[in-house]
C-alpha cells in the first residue's frame, strides 16, 4: 500500500534563499498569456472551492503528516516562483510520499510534488522546474477551460472525480490500473488529460517563471533528462508519464529555450538542498542507519543532521543527543538542529530544556513558523495556554486551512482551565481541524454543540452561527 506525505497549506514563511541571485545585463522579453477570470467554464472562485474540496478529502482520504519545517523550506521556493505570477493566494503545497517521479495541481491552486521528485533531484533549481511547470498549469488555467471535461458535471462530481483519483493512487502498485494522479487531476479513464500543446505551455511559460524568480532555466531540461534515464532502468512508465507524456521533442525543446536565456550561475553543491533532501528520506522512512552513518563519517553536515532526526524519529534520545553535541561542536547554527535538539528534550520531559533550546531562536525569527510552533508545543507542555495561542493565531489568521495550528490552538484552549468559553473554544478549534481534515459532518456536529453552550454569549454565539453556515455551503458546494 502506498503512504503519502502530505504538506498543509500555505502559511507565512521565513525567506530562504536557495538560489545564488541572479544579475543580467539585460531582461528577456517574456510572452505570458493573460488569462482573463471569466474564460473557461469554471470561474476562478469556483475553481477555489473544487481546490478546497479536494484538500479536505485528500486529509481525510489519504494518510497525512504535517512538518512544518518541511513545508516553509519547500513553500519558500513555491512562494518564490508565485511571486512572477498574478496568481493569489493558492490553496496549498502537498507532498506524496511517494517514490515515482510525479507532480500535480488542481483547480484553483493546489499543488503537489512526490517525494521522488525531490529525492531523485540534484539541486533546488531541479525541483524549481517542476513546480513552475504545475503553476504555470494553473495560471493558463488548462484544465478549467477544457470543455469536454467539464460537459455536464456539476462542481460536487468533479470533486469527486479528482478525489477519486487520488484514492485509486492508494492501491498495491501489482494493481497496475491504479494510477497515480497527474496535473489534469482527473482519472486517466476520464480521458481528461492535457493536449500537448498545454504541456508545451506550461514548459515554456514555467521555464519564465523559473528564470525571473532567479532559478536556472537549463535544470528543467536536465531534470527532463534525470526523469527520460530513471524510465530506461524500469519496466513500468511513471505515473508522471502516464499525465506528462514526454516526448523527444518537448526535451530537446527546453534546452533549446534554457540556452536561449542569459547563462544563471548553479551551485554543485547546495548544503541546504541537501539538508532538505536527507531530511526528506528520513521523515519519510527511506533512509537507513547505514547510510546516514557512512554520510555522516564523511563530514557531510546534511548527514550529520539527518542522522540526529533518525535517533530522534527512532525515540533513541541518547544517540540523538549524541550526534546532536558532535554537530555543536562545529559552531554551524541551522533552525533544523534547533528543532531536533527541542524535540529530544520534549521526548525526554525535559521542559525547561526544551524552553531554553528553542525560545530565543523563536523570539529572533517571530515569522518562522516551524519555531514558532515548536515554541507553542513547549508552552503548552508547560502549561502556558496564553503565550501558546499568542504564537499560533497570527499563523491560523494567515491561513485558515492550517491544520498543524488549529490542532495547537486546540490544545492551547484544552488547557487554559481558567477562561469560562473552555469547551467552547476547544469545540470550535477541533471544528477547525476536523473540517480541513475532511471529517466535515463531525466538524458541524463541533460547532453546534459550541454554539449551544454559548447560548447566553450573544457575539460567540453569531461567529459560530456563520462559521457554521458557511460550512456547510462549502460541504455541499452550493453556488
Amino acid at each position: 500500500m502506498k503512504r503519502f506525505f502530505v504538506i498543509g497549506s500555505l502559511c507565512a514563511m521565513a525567506h530562504i534563499a536557495w538560489a545564488d541571485t541572479a544579475h543580467f545585463s539585460s531582461s528577456p522579453q517574456f510572452n505570458v498569456p493573460e488569462i482573463g477570470s471569466g474564460i473557461g467554464l469554471i470561474d476562478r472562485q469556483n475553481e477555489k472551492m473544487i481546490g478546497e474540496k479536494v484538500y479536505r478529502e485528500v486529509q481525510h482520504q489519504l494518510p497525512i503528516a504535517h512538518n512544518t519545517w518541511l513545508e516553509d523550506q519547500l513553500l519558500s521556493v513555491f512562494s518564490n516562483i508565485l511571486s512572477q505570477t498574478q496568481l493569489g493566494q493558492p490553496i496549498g503545497l502537498v507532498l506524496v510520499n511517494d517514490a515515482q517521479i510525479n507532480a500535480f495541481a488542481v483547480p484553483g491552486g493546489l499543488f503537489a510534488l512526490n517525494t521522488g521528485m525531490i529525492t531523485s533531484a540534484r539541486n533546488m533549481d531541479e525541483i524549481a522546474g517542476v513546480m513552475a511547470h504545475e503553476i504555470a498549469h494553473v495560471t493558463q488555467r488548462h484544465y478549467s477551460r477544457s470543455q469536454d471535461a467539464f460537459k455536464g458535471q456539476s462542481l460536487l462530481a468533479l470533486a469527486g472525480i479528482i478525489v477519486g483519483a487520488l484514492v485509486a493512487s492508494q492501491a498495491d502498485g501489482n494493481a497496475g490500473a491504479a494510477v497515480m494522479m497527474g496535473s489534469q487531476a482527473a482519472l486517466m479513464d476520464q480521458q481528461l488529460t492535457y493536449s500537448r500543446n498545454q504541456e508545451r505551455e506550461a514548459d515554456r511559460i514555467g521555464m519564465q517563471y523559473m528564470y525571473a524568480a532567479g532559478y536556472n532555466p537549463q535544470s528543467m531540461a536536465d531534470y527532463f533528462e534525470v526523469m527520460h534515464r530513471a524510465t530506461s532502468r524500469v519496466s513500468f512508465l511513471p505515473d508522471f508519464w502516464l499525465t506528462h507524456p514526454l516526448t523527444t521533442e518537448r526535451m530537446s525543446e527546453a534546452r533549446l529555450r534554457a540556452n536561449q536565456l542569459p547563462q544563471v550561475k548553479g551551485s554543485m553543491r547546495d548544503e541546504n538542498f541537501e539538508i532538505l533532501k536527507w531530511y526528506t528520506l528520513v521523515i519519510t522512512n527511506q533512509a537507513t542507519e547505514l547510510q546516514l552513518q557512512t554520510l555522516a563519517k564523511q563530514g557531510s553536515f546534511a548527514g550529520e543532521l539527518a542522522l540526529a532526526a533518525f535517533y530522534n524519529q527512532q525515540g533513541d534520545y541518547v544517540l540523538a543527543q549524541a550526534q546532536l553535541n558532535q554537530l555543536k561542536k562545529q559552531n554551524k547554527l541551522h533552525n533544523l538542529l534547533t528543532l531536533i535538539q527541542t524535540d529530544v528534550y520534549l521526548g525526554q520531559n525535559k521542559l525547561d530544556d526544551a524552553y531554553q533550546a528553542i525560545a530565543s531562536s523563536a523570539r529572533i525569527m517571530p515569522e518562522n513558523r516551524a519555531l514558532a510552533y515548536k515554541l507553542a508545543e513547549v508552552l503548552i507542555r508547560q502549561k502556558q495556554p496564553a503565550q501558546a495561542t499568542n504564537l499560533v493565531q497570527n499563523f491560523v489568521n494567515q491561513n485558515p486551512r492550517d491544520i498543524t495550528g488549529w490542532n495547537l490552538l486546540q490544545q492551547s484552549a484544552n488547557i487554559d482551565v481558567a477562561s469560562p468559553l473552555r469547551v467552547v473554544n476547544v469545540l470550535r478549534y477541533r471544528a477547525e481541524v476536523e473540517y480541513w481534515s475532511g471529517l466535515e459532518e463531525g466538524a458541524i456536529k463541533s460547532l453546534l454543540h459550541a454554539q449551544r453552550l454559548a447560548k447566553d454569549n450573544v457575539a460567540m454565539s453569531a461567529q459560530l452561527k456563520q462559521r457554521i453556515d458557511q460550512m456547510q455551503k462549502e460541504r455541499q458546494l452550493r453556488i
